[in-house]
Formats: structure tokens, sequence, C-alpha cells
């Protein structure tokens, strides 16, 4: 379940960024969690798993006008692989339905399969109604 960030969930959530490559020395790890607290530009939203009730995974935005920026994509290692980041991104869009989801280096990959999966679904649906 696609969830916004609150301070309750600040130690989970430091916890999941914490497995971000960048990230893994808590010198840069508390100020990137500071920048998504006090910045209002920029929001961390969680994936909270439906059959064990834990967050499992995080993702990290900035928001402009007309675009939205995943700066950050963090999921628990017991649950990877399982289509969480996909999920994540779903979420993402429906909650910023009017905006582009764009990715940095980092994270651009799963922008990229994310869209790919979109565009096979769309293709699906529209050869399905022929």
């Amino acid at each position: 379940m696609f969830i916004s960030y609150n301070q309750s969930y600040e130690k989970i959530a430091m916890g999941l960024l914490s497995y971000v490559t960048d990230l893994k020395n808590v010198a840069r790890l508390k100020p990137e969690m500071e920048s998504y607290i006090e910045n209002v530009d920029r929001k961390l939203f969680l994936w909270k798993d439906e059959v064990t009730d834990n967050i499992v995974a995080l993702i990290g935005v900035e928001i402009s006008e007309a675009m939205v920026l995943v700066r950050h994509i963090a999921v628990s290692p017991s649950f990877r692989n399982e289509g969480i980041v996909h999920r994540l991104l779903d979420g993402l869009q429906q909650h910023y339905p009017t905006s582009t989801i764009n990715g940095t280096l980092e994270t651009a990959q799963f922008i990229a399969k994310w869209n790919q999966k979109q565009l096979n679904r769309s293709d699906e649906e529209s050869s399905g109604s022929l």
C-alpha cells in the first residue's frame, strides 16, 4: 500500500535509505533525511506490505510544476524482485497524475522499465479492444 511519509516513520525511512549506495554512511544519510523533512519540494513515500503490515520500501522525490524527479528508491532486501518498485511508481503516478515522472542517473533504469511496462500494458489493452 502506497502511503505518505510522516514523522512516526523516520527511523524506518532512515533504515531503508541506508540501502542506497551513496547513503550507507550516516554522515551522508542524516542530512539527506533532513532535506526530505525540511524541504517542501522533496517528499518521501513508503510502501507497506499488506501481508506483514511492515514498511518495506521507500521512494524519495523532488516535485516541480510539471515533473516529479525520483531521487531515491530503496526496497528491503527480503522484498526485492516482487514488483514493489513498479507499485511505488504506480502510486506516485496516481498521486501526481498530471506530472511527468523522471529519474536521476541512479533511478533512471527503474523508471525506464516501469515506462516500458506501462507501454506494454497500454498496447495489450488497445489490442484487446479490437
